[in-house]
């Protein structure tokens, strides 16, 4: 956990960020920055947290078929690009331990096993999700780590993903959507469902593929998405988890998002924006 015996003052935005190196993609109302290639300065940010021997927590959720086609590479990878240089500890929350891969950690990376307990009452494998991360962070890891994602199994790291993606609440724009008009974001229209954001509002349509902070900050989102998919439910409503987020984005603005750079779907054009795909997309859906 973070080490405040060494005194160290967080670099200002501006002492790490420069938007300005990339005027050709958007900027937020709210002065949340997003982190293209190029806009960053991560040396500065290093001196930072290495100061605060910070751990970081990533989770992933896998079962069934996306054991077997995408958490061993997804680890694999992610052990070779994810906060490389400072302590990490992967949870990997799934119903069958017999399944799990062969996985060989580098230093500094710890794996621990978290059991999926089902209910037969909800189908929705998002939900399930969720109800059992929520009690794993209530349980213990946000006694363990400063820092916490959640991702989806079905992407490959293919570049560096380190402190520059550090916040509060940490959100990825939905690639596909980044590049669509707002008009058409597929938000939840029906006002009756806890996930509603009225016509004309909204700022960016987020991927549920990536979502991060602090764990206080993660935990409030699990517990907002439970209450609002219950409350839908005993409505008769059925909303999406990437609805719910974006309501819950909407409403608690996030204090750094990440371009689609970091959610890239290599079957697309890549266009002149994304100067380096930091995580490539591979479509499925969980």
């Amino acid at each position: 956990m973070l080490n405040r015996d060494h005194e160290a003052e967080e670099p200002q935005l501006s002492d790490w960020f420069n938007p300005k190196k990339r005027p050709d993609v958007k900027t937020t109302d709210w002065f949340a920055p997003i982190i293209w290639e190029g806009t960053y300065n991560r040396q500065v940010l290093e001196k930072y947290y290495k100061r605060l021997n910070i751990t970081i927590g990533l989770a992933v959720f896998a079962m069934g078929k996306f054991v077997d086609q995408y958490l061993q590479q997804f680890i694999h990878s992610a052990n070779k690009h994810f906060m490389k240089g400072y302590s990490v500890i992967f949870y990997i929350l799934m119903d069958d331990f017999s399944k799990l891969p062969p996985i060989k950690l580098g230093p500094l990376r710890t794996l621990k096993l978290c059991i999926i307990f089902k209910q037969h009452t909800w189908k929705d494998l998002n939900y399930i999700y969720m109800r059992n991360f929520s009690v794993y962070i209530l349980g213990h890891i946000q006694y363990e780590v400063d820092f916490l994602f959640s991702m989806s199994v079905n992407q490959i790291f293919k570049n560096n993903f380190g402190v520059e993606n550090l916040g509060k609440s940490v959100a990825q724009l939905h690639a596909w959507w980044y590049f669509g008009h707002a008009k058409n974001f597929p938000y939840e229209r029906r006002s009756k469902s806890a996930a509603f954001i009225p016509p004309g509002e909204g700022d960016f349509y987020y991927h549920s593929a990536i979502f991060g902070g602090t764990p206080r900050e993660v935990l409030a989102f699990t517990e907002e998405y439970i209450k609002g998919i219950q409350n839908d439910t005993r409505r008769g409503l059925q909303s999406t988890y990437e609805c719910y987020l974006n309501k819950y984005l909407f409403i608690n603005k996030p204090t750094k998002l990440l371009s689609p750079e970091y959610n890239w779907d290599l079957n697309f054009r890549t266009p002149p924006q994304i100067k380096r795909v930091k995580i490539a997309w591979q479509s499925a859906s969980i």
